[in-house]
């Protein structure tokens, strides 16, 4: 079959590369079994589609074409390094190489069947628990999300050459310890998914509410935790929890649009225009959510963000039942933020007393006093109470500690409103 008209712009070549870089790095790697020369080769590949898809046209299977070409960019570095060093091992490696590359040659266009999809293995082993939490993270983004290591740096802050060598040491270690590139085992499944989600979840939190910068969100990580989840969904489409986690994700991020004003300005829930919400966003989310026993707890996050987004207005929130939601997903997970949580939807439903109960039990916690949401929090249900000193003095803190620019000027505005009333 003839290839397609020459490309023009480079626009769809990017795109293709874009959303298909996962797919093929996670197969090359899978046969190469080294991850580092996976991405050099594929990194290879792309450099000659570039001219030659934009000269020649694209072919019929630019996935099998950019993974057959990668292959052989692999098979000749181990050919330098096996004549080189002449190792058995590597010789032996490279013969089974050039057997699957024989087999592409062979077919109709010189391109092999469809690329098998690994990628539920590659996540497995970006999340291995021998990686620390930051690496996970930046190695999931970098192999299944195909985000450059500018673009990593940049959501975490940090300076390119730092979170290149962090990537390389993290293949370097995967490399060594011999961790596989496979799907665990039954028994162990359950405990290595939760990490998978830990990630999948931080990467959408560090997007949707961007821990330091002057942006608000970072788009283009919500952007990627969804679609990871959405892998993941489609690999493991029984597990309850993962759609849970992709159903908070969208719901989530079904608001996007309305947190922030004309100036970038942080707009809270309650001031959010409803109208604007991403219906379709909701729909879907909604969806992943039937038949959901709601017994983890991204499930029961999904939930309560149902709750919210099912509210025509913000006074028609039916806190009860969030507050209730809350109590179940602190039976999961028994920590401040869940109680800060908790304690604030009691204190929408007028129980101040529960309420402040459970801030005092909170205010005990190890690390609570550099946590910016418990003086927020707290400062509402001082000024419920009517005890406006202390909800000055705890809004206060709460503005020192804010890093987000949009929130700080937000929390601001609070702090001028509650002098006036």
């Amino acid at each position: 079959m003839p290839a397609q008209p020459p490309v023009d712009s480079g626009a769809t070549i990017e795109r293709l590369i874009r959303e298909d870089w996962g797919r093929i790095l996670a197969a090359l790697a899978r046969g190469l079994g080294d991850l580092q020369l996976a991405e050099d080769s594929l990194q290879d590949a792309i450099e000659t589609a570039m001219l030659h898809w934009r000269r020649n046209g694209l072919p019929r299977a630019p996935d099998a074409w950019l993974l057959t070409t990668a292959r052989r960019r692999a098979i000749d570095q181990i050919r330098r390094r096996a004549n080189l060093a002449a190792k058995l091992p590597d010789l032996a490696y490279l013969s089974a190489l050039e057997a699957a590359d024989a087999a592409d040659a062979a077919a109709p266009d010189g391109v092999a069947g469809p690329v098998p999809d690994k990628r539920l293995e590659m996540i497995f082993t970006c999340c291995h628990p021998a990686l620390e939490e930051k690496t996970r993270i930046a190695l999931t983004l970098r192999t299944l999300g195909g985000l450059t290591t500018e673009e990593i740096a940049a959501a975490f802050l940090d300076k390119p050459g730092a979170m290149g060598q962090r990537l390389t040491r993290a293949k370097t270690k995967i490399a060594k310890a011999g961790i596989p590139y496979k799907i665990p085992e039954p028994e162990d499944l359950g405990e290595r998914l939760d990490g998978v989600m830990r990630v999948i979840y931080l990467i959408f939190n560090e997007g949707y509410r961007a821990n330091a910068g002057d942006a608000l969100t970072r788009v283009e990580l919500s952007d990627e935790a969804i679609r990871l989840a959405r892998i993941m969904v489609g690999l493991l489409p029984k597990e309850a929890e993962l759609r849970g986690l992709l159903a908070l994700l969208l719901l989530h991020d079904a608001r996007r649009h309305t947190r922030e004003d004309g100036s970038g300005g942080f707009v809270p829930l309650e001031h959010q225009d409803r109208k604007r919400w991403d219906r379709g966003r909701i729909g879907e989310g909604r969806s992943a959510l039937i038949g959901l026993p709601l017994n983890g707890p991204y499930q029961i996050q999904a939930a309560i963000s149902a709750q919210h987004v099912a509210a025509a207005a913000w006074a028609d929130t039916d806190w009860p039942a969030i507050s209730r939601l809350y109590a179940q997903l602190e039976q999961h997970e028994p920590n401040p933020v869940v109680r800060i949580n908790r304690a604030v939807a009691l204190t929408y439903t007028g129980d101040l007393a529960a309420a402040s109960a459970l801030l005092g039990k909170v205010a005990g916690a190890g690390g609570i006093e550099t946590y910016q949401p418990f003086y927020v929090a707290r400062s509402l249900l001082w000024r419920r109470q009517g005890n406006r000193a202390k909800a000055m003095a705890d809004l206060d803190r709460a503005i020192e500690l804010t890093r987000s620019p949009p929130e700080r000027r937000f929390l601001i505005a609070k702090r001028t409103d509650l002098l006036r009333n």
